[in-house]
């Protein structure tokens, strides 16, 4: 008489590989992703009076901000460009790699009520926020060529950049590889020493200032401009700018560098990520 044989649909294992992707695990469960996004974008304003008019609402006051203070009060030299547009296009850019890093450094402490009660790659968490974030950017990058379009027709001296337009994709690609990457860290480290999580506002604010987004590099003076050259941001950044306005920094050399430290960074977070994800839940 044969044993019946248990046929396993799923085999989970206390055992990871520091740099297993498991991109067909992660493709099995692209229905849950799909609802993540969705929950990211909707739900997230779900009971405030305008909703998802946050997404827009929020960059939009940064800008204004900015624009007083940086262009108005403290007169930066922003290439010729006006401030409201600079401050903006630096704000859209800025804003795609902030979130990038928001949605990821809380996957474990802001979910831990679900890896708890069930199992799916935990990756799949991340990826749906960063999903989440390119439809925020779209709508930013669309109202960006509303306002330039209203300058340009205003008499203002603008032009895009063909080449700098088409690198745009390669530009968000490091963006979101660096910002998951920082954020993969931060998680990992959280679950163990809850004080960093204090500390990541202020350090964002700190990146934010040291990277180039409300000022362009030109400004820097000359002693310190070489410090700020290794910032893989503010090239990410100053490309960004030249897309839209011809002004600013455009280097290949030191974009190729942006992106070897972003994904070098990357792939730090993934084998962070990785080892915590094995064991967490007993230190959330």
């Amino acid at each position: 008489m044969k044993e019946n044989q248990e046929q396993w649909t799923e085999v989970i294992t206390g055992e990871h590989e520091w740099m297993n992707f498991k991109l067909k695990e992660v493709w099995r469960y692209r229905d849950l992703i799909r609802l993540f996004v969705w929950r990211d974008f909707v739900a997230a304003y779900k009971q405030t009076l305008l909703g998802p008019l946050w997404h827009f609402i929020n960059p939009f006051l940064s800008t204004i901000l900015y624009t007083v203070v940086f262009g108005v009060i403290a007169q930066v030299d922003m290439e010729g460009v006006p401030p409201f547009l600079f401050q903006l296009a630096s704000v859209t850019c800025w804003g795609y790699f902030a979130r990038c890093f928001s949605v990821t450094q809380i996957t474990f402490l802001g979910n831990a009520g679900i890896f708890g009660k069930v199992y799916f790659p935990r990756l799949t968490v991340p990826i749906a926020g960063v999903l989440s974030t390119l439809i925020q950017l779209g709508i930013m990058i669309f109202f960006l060529l509303i306002v330039w379009a209203y300058y340009w027709a205003m008499g203002a001296n603008l032009q895009m950049n063909i080449v700098g337009l088409l690198s745009i994709p390669f530009l968000l690609l490091i963006s979101a590889l660096l910002g998951m990457g920082i954020g993969a860290i931060v998680a990992a480290l959280t679950t163990k020493y809850r004080d960093i999580s204090h500390f990541v506002g202020y350090g964002v604010s700190l990146m934010m200032y040291g990277s180039a987004v409300v000022y362009p590099l030109s400004v820097i003076p000359a002693q310190y401009q070489v410090y700020a050259l290794y910032n893989p941001l503010a090239h990410i950044l100053e490309a960004f700018r030249y897309a839209f306005f011809n002004v600013g920094m455009f280097d290949v050399a030191w974009l190729l560098y942006s992106a070897g430290v972003s994904l070098v960074i990357f792939l730090l977070g993934v084998i962070a990520f990785n080892i915590t994800e094995k064991d967490f839940i007993d230190t959330v």
